[in-house]
């Protein structure tokens, strides 16, 4: 194996320059060799890029993580068979370069490039070295152990239902699992040589394309995994492929990434990023002092500036909206009265004034949503054409249905969500009050960290530990409907709301099988009626599709208006003017 380390250090450009231009345009194949080279000039002060955040990372292992934090970090740390462009929001190859589909629509078959090495950074010395080649038996290690119950991956729970025996592999019991089940034959995902993967899917998934560029069937290295276990993904121990290192992680207060450099630049996408910072900043009020103080380069706007940002003719210029492919909702726990009645789930969905929540809790950054996929994915119903909303004289109806006529008898509810959501909880728990005749006092609510909440609302949590209610959003994983419908609503999937299986499931199935476009979008309005209807099951209120306004600095750019609209953006293709940058702090 051939080791090179790479060092990241200022140093003199033309002597790199030298230096660099003797390597072999081949050298991930070279022989065993140790060479160190300098390979990357930096500046006295490197690009860097700094952001606030007010979220951990759940996980740096990408068939763990199931938040849009962690999902963005994923997508800069390691590549897949395919991307979504940063500029036209299409799929494009990464380390796949082309791809064959059988007759009947169930195999396909990817060739793979072979100049992509896997890397070890060592944040201690600022050095990488190539471990060895990205091969296809890296995807196929990487997606049976997505497919493994034991690591209880969510996205694992996705790939199982699409492609052959992962199904099987991840509905067996945890307890019941071995490693040679899992990377047995039974998933049908395989390596006929290091260049070639083939995938078999269930069916003739029409929306499988989309898929691919998904993190949990992104390649890993099985070795570095069995040697480090669970502290694989650690700062100095994880390995990775894909434009940027992991430098440090330290909860609560910052985390750092590097550029590899030793990346073919055909895989990246023209920026000049060589650091990427994010602080850990609760408070919104000082996240915005920073971002005016150019200590940050992007930030969010507190709602008591956003009006004289935007009546500001030099600060609106830095301001851009957007509007998340995402949908945030209350979800219900079947399994625990009183929402083990529908008629009670009906009747809070009804009793919430959707644009009202918009304004007062999303400061008017949002769309009311009465169904659960939002606008531009394939199949969406357009917008409020399905669904109940907004409907006091149904819910009083529904209240009284379940037993609970304005109220009287209604048991506690326990409610979690964040502390950034706090505010949605509340205004809940006025909207009861006011339209149903509930007394606030019912609500017990928590605010707990994301990760937290995931793990208290995981189908594995025993009942009486569960919330009966959690503030929860989906977003776009690909742009079809059946990520949503699917693999969140189907009985099928890691099931938080404990939903037992239905007609409704069986229409979802129908669904995701059918090869016509137009008949596939009719199915997909019938299920979200058969959601979120007058006679609707309501697993959870839709809410809203969120917006939100952002804070550029004029020397940061990038392709913000398409760039991670779906999975995570690609901090490659951000660029920063450093000396502007250096002289605003400066001033």
């Amino acid at each position: 194996m051939c080791k090179r380390t790479f060092r990241f250090l200022p140093a003199l450009a033309l002597l790199i320059a030298l230096v660099v231009a003797t390597i072999p345009s081949g050298f991930a194949a070279a022989s065993d060799t140790e060479v160190t080279i300098v390979a990357l000039y930096r500046q006295a002060t490197p690009v860097t890029l700094d952001t606030a955040t007010t979220t951990e990372i759940s996980s740096l292992d990408p068939q763990l993580g199931t938040d849009v934090v962690s999902i963005e970090v994923y997508e800069n740390l390691f590549l897949g068979l395919t991307d979504l462009d940063a500029f036209t929001n299409q799929v494009v190859p990464e380390l796949a370069t082309s791809w064959a589909v059988s007759d009947d629509g169930l195999t396909w078959t990817f060739s793979l490039r072979n100049d992509v090495n896997w890397m070890h950074y060592d944040p201690a010395s600022d050095t990488a070295e190539v471990v060895r080649p990205v091969v296809a038996g890296d995807f196929v290690y990487a997606i049976k152990r997505a497919c493994d119950p034991r690591i209880a991956s969510y996205y694992g729970s996705i790939a199982a239902t699409v492609i052959a025996g992962c199904d099987i592999i991840n509905q067996t019991s945890s307890d019941a699992m071995t490693d040679d089940q899992v990377y047995g034959d039974t998933t049908k995902v395989s390596a006929p040589d290091d260049s070639t993967v083939v995938i078999e899917l269930q069916f003739a998934a029409g929306y499988f394309f989309s898929m691919t560029p998904m993190w949990m069937i992104r390649p890993l290295p099985q070795e570095v995994i069995e040697q480090y276990g669970d502290d694989w993904t650690d700062p100095g121990n994880i390995v990775t492929n894909g434009p940027y290192f992991v430098r440090e992680v330290i909860t609560g207060v910052q985390r750092t990434f590097v550029r590899n450099d030793a990346l073919p630049t055909d895989l990246t996408d023209g920026g000049n990023i060589d650091l990427v910072r994010a602080t850990f900043i609760e408070d919104e009020g000082t996240t915005y002092a920073l971002y005016l103080a150019g200590q940050l380069d992007s930030a969010g706007i507190p709602d008591a500036e956003l009006e004289s940002v935007l009546n500001d003719s030099d600060r609106s210029k830095q301001v851009r909206q957007f509007f998340d492919l995402a949908t945030n909702f209350f979800a219900f726990d079947y399994g625990k009265a009183p929402f083990d009645d529908v008629h009670a789930r009906r009747a809070f969905s009804a009793s919430i004034d959707r644009a009202k929540m918009v304004e007062e809790v999303a400061g008017g950054q949002g769309v009311p949503m009465i169904h659960f996929t939002p606008p531009s994915m394939f199949g969406a119903p357009a917008i409020n054409e399905v669904g109940v909303g907004f409907n006091v004289e149904y819910a009083q109806a529904q209240l009284a249905e379940a037993g609970y006529p304005n109220c009287e008898g209604f048991p506690n509810i326990r409610i979690l969500s964040t502390a950034r959501r706090a505010a949605a909880v509340e205004f809940l728990e006025a909207s009861v009050e006011e339209n149903l005749g509930c007394d606030p006092g019912i609500f017990s609510a928590e605010q707990v960290e994301f990760s937290v909440q995931q793990e208290l609302t995981s189908p594995e949590t025993p009942s009486q530990d569960r919330p009966n209610m959690w503030f929860s959003n989906w977003y776009a994983d690909y742009l079809d409907s059946h990520n949503f419908v699917g693999d969140v609503l189907s009985c099928n999937v890691a099931n938080r709301f404990m939903r037992p299986c239905g007609p409704v499931d069986d229409l979802i199935a129908e669904a995701a099988a059918e090869t016509d476009g137009g008949v596939r979008t009719q199915l997909y309005a019938e299920i979200e009626d058969l959601f979120f209807g007058e006679e609707g099951e309501f697993p959870f209120i839709p809410l809203y599709t969120p917006g939100s306004y952002v804070m550029f600095q004029p020397w940061y750019t990038g392709p913000f208006d398409t760039d991670g609209i779906s999975g995570g953006s690609h901090w490659d293709a951000r660029t920063i003017d450093m000396a502007a940058k250096l002289a605003a702090q400066a001033s």
